[in-house]
This record gives structure tokens, sequence and C-alpha cells, in this order.
């Protein structure tokens, strides 16, 4: 992740202020997630909002401002241990840029200061699952380090068919 590894407030995100996520920034990421997916999912990201506030010690649930609104948002979690990994990873759930705001460095500057934050905490690992036709959010990650994991998810639909 060489990119990654500039401090977050110079050259391109130049203007772009990151910091920890705060209850209050729930309508916002509601906002920009309905912007890009055309999807409301307030209450989806509200227990997310209130689930990343329980552990403050952990700060990977980021927000980004430009001129003091937001402008996007990086919700993450460490797991210790879980999913058969022994060592400490960090997992992406979510992460979004205000359309009018892409093109601004706003999805490098918090996905640097995730991995600052990470670094702190001794993560040497992050793991995210996107969307196969999500081509931008595939380019911005690859871009940044990311590569297909040597894993393979799998999902079964519960109709009368499936339940054994």
């Amino acid at each position: 992740m060489k990119e990654l590894e500039e401090d977050p407030g110079v050259e391109a995100t130049e203007g772009v202020l990151v910091r920890d996520l705060r209850a209050s920034d729930a309508a916002a990421i509601v906002k920009i997630d309905r912007a890009s997916t055309g999807r409301v999912r307030e209450e989806y990201y509200r227990a997310k909002v209130k689930a990343a506030l329980a552990e403050p010690s952990l700060r990977t649930s980021l927000v980004a401002e430009i001129d003091g609104h937001v402008a996007g948002f990086l919700l993450a979690k460490v797991f210790y241990g879980e999913f058969g990994h022994a060592e400490p990873i960090a997992v992406i759930d979510s992460v979004g840029v205000d359309p009018q705001r892409r093109g601004k460095h706003v999805g490098q500057a918090l996905l640097r200061q995730l991995v600052m934050n990470l670094n702190a905490l001794h993560v040497e690992r992050i793991e995210t699952q996107v969307d196969w036709d999500q081509f931008d959010l595939l380019a911005f990650l690859a871009k940044n380090g990311f590569r297909p994991a040597p894993r393979v998810c799998l999902q079964c639909t519960l109709d009368a068919g499936a339940r054994g």
C-alpha cells in the first residue's frame, strides 16, 4: 500500500479533514449513501454508527469533511482471531463519498487515516467485500493495494429447496 504511507494532510488530500465518527454523522452518512446507491438505509446506518461508537478505543470508523461539511465516511472494524485468522485484521464494512465531492481525494484521505490508526493497533491487513459491478470502488481499492483474496465468498438463498 505504497500510496497509503504518506501523511493524510499533504498534497492531494490537503483541505480534507479526517476525524473520528460522531453520532451526529448518521444523517449525513445516510444522505451520502442515498445519493450514491439510490437506496434509503437509515436504520441500517444508524445501527452501524451506534455499534462503531460502542468501541471508542478503536478508531476505525471515520468521517471526512471539506469546508465543515461531511464529504465521506469509512466504517471499519478490527477482529482479533475471528474468521479463522490468528492475527488481527481490519474489515471495511462501508465506505462512501458524496458524489459532488468525488475526485477531491476524500476516499484517499479516509483510507490513509485508517491505515495510520491500524498501524497503531498493530493490525497488518485490511479486508473488504465489494459487489463485482462497483467498478469505481474496485478501481479505487486496486489503486491502493487491494487485491482479490484467496477466499471464496459463498451464499445460500433460504427457500424450501435449500433447507436440509
